[in-house]
């Protein structure tokens, strides 16, 4: 990948560069992850690119065509098709879920039971709007957090099984016979929302999913290697990818020549299911820093980016106040939660660099992404290995990659 001159644009070269010592020897060499590529980015300028590790067991070094699993960085992407669509007044970020999906009509709170105990409910205090799906405050949650007799539901009913009984509407009814955890708007907790949203956008713009995406934003961005089933003759981009087992480190998760994404998901997964590459999601990243627009391609507005990019959690709360599970942690004091979103509200409560503004996520599989509108700096991190909260990574990048600002 050409890469500009960091000088030029406002960057200490000699610190950038040891960024990919840092991850050789902390991250590569100790066999804690598997590979590792930065890229860091200036105004849209590549200003550093680094790829170190194999991207398939004995296989030969990843590169910038490598294909990786980005999980949750797929929520902003859904969100980006639902403002677009909320653009072309089809939809309002106020409207209640109901409205557009009818199957939530009158679903409750959690109020008793599970475990083979039929539940009991209570009517939600205000009805499941468009914002609480973007922001998670709809009272949905993850099968995986296991922590309620509400998320043991959701993994009595395989609902977020990508090669399941479910497509993305069967995944709605069966997701709406189900409690929500706390009525929406009053709690925040990490959940299957984004993928609701998915959902959202087919019935809306009346396309499914993978085709919206292609249509209306890869294909005018140029982001030819994003999509939810690989390609047959590009597997062989595809890397490896590894999950953590106690007491035996890292294991095998999918393996790229053989993986679940090399065949069409059943349930198109807003919220996680996209393969995608650095060069690829830089220029989403550059997108949103060019306030919705890319080489004359305009995805949004540039004042709906700013709704998007500003704290939504009522009160001005942030996600170590409001988080019911994940996320609670005194790490993201200071930090709240936009239209799809984190949104860094105070970078002193963080104790991270970085410029209040920011905005970011991550995946699973310990990717991560931020766009710093202050700064005019984008980053892109790909990696594969879970889960994302095992070690540091994401914190040592950034705190290195503003070291590096003159």
């Amino acid at each position: 990948m050409v890469t500009a001159d960091p000088q030029a644009h406002g960057f200490d070269g000699a610190r950038l560069r040891r960024i990919d010592a840092f991850l050789r020897d902390r991250y590569l060499d100790t066999g804690l992850l598997p590979n590792a590529q930065l890229l860091v980015a200036r105004d849209g300028e590549v200003v550093h690119f680094s790829s170190q590790g194999s991207a398939r067991e004995g296989g030969r070094a990843i590169d910038e065509g490598s294909l990786f699993r980005i999980a949750s960085m797929t929520k902003p992407i859904t969100s980006v098709a639902f403002m677009m669509l909320v653009e072309e007044g089809l939809v309002a970020v106020d409207t209640p879920v109901h409205h557009v999906l009818p199957e939530f009509k009158g679903v409750g709170v959690y109020n008793g039971g599970g475990a083979g105990v039929p539940f009991v409910t209570r009517p939600t205090d205000e009805p499941m709007r468009m914002v609480d799906l973007l922001r998670h405050t709809a009272g949905l949650t993850y099968g995986f957090q296991n922590r309620s007799n509400v998320d043991a539901a959701y993994r009595e009913g395989k609902l977020e099984n990508w090669h399941g009984g479910h497509d993305l509407q069967g995944f709605v009814a069966e997701l709406a016979k189900l409690p929500l955890e706390f009525s929406p708007g009053t709690s925040w907790n990490y959940s299957v929302a984004t993928d609701v949203l998915g959902a959202v956008v087919e019935r809306v713009s009346g396309m499914t999913l993978d085709t919206f995406f292609a249509t209306r934003i890869f294909a005018p961005l140029g982001m030819d290697d994003s999509f939810f089933q690989v390609p047959a003759d590009k597997i062989d981009r595809l890397t490896d990818c590894y999950t953590f087992a106690p007491g035996r480190g890292r294991v095998m998760y999918d393996r790229g020549e053989a993986s679940a994404w090399s065949r069409a998901p059943r349930l198109l997964s807003g919220g996680g299911g996209l393969v995608s590459t650095a060069r690829d999601y830089h220029r989403f990243n550059t997108m949103l820093l060019g306030g919705g627009t890319l080489d004359g391609a305009r995805i949004l507005g540039r004042k709906t980016l700013d709704l998007m990019t500003v704290n939504h959690l009522p009160g001005n709360a942030d996600l170590a106040s409001m988080s019911k599970s994940l996320f609670s942690e005194a790490s993201n004091a200071g930090t709240g939660f936009g239209l799809g979103f984190a949104v860094n509200m105070d970078p002193a409560r963080s104790m991270v660099p970085g410029s209040a503004g920011e905005y970011y996520w991550g995946g699973m599989f310990s990717t991560a992404f931020f766009v710093d509108p202050v700064e005019r700096v984008t980053m892109v991190f790909l990696t594969q290995l879970s889960p994302s909260s095992l070690y540091p990574v994401r914190r040592e990048l950034k705190t290195m990659i503003y070291a590096a600002l003159n």
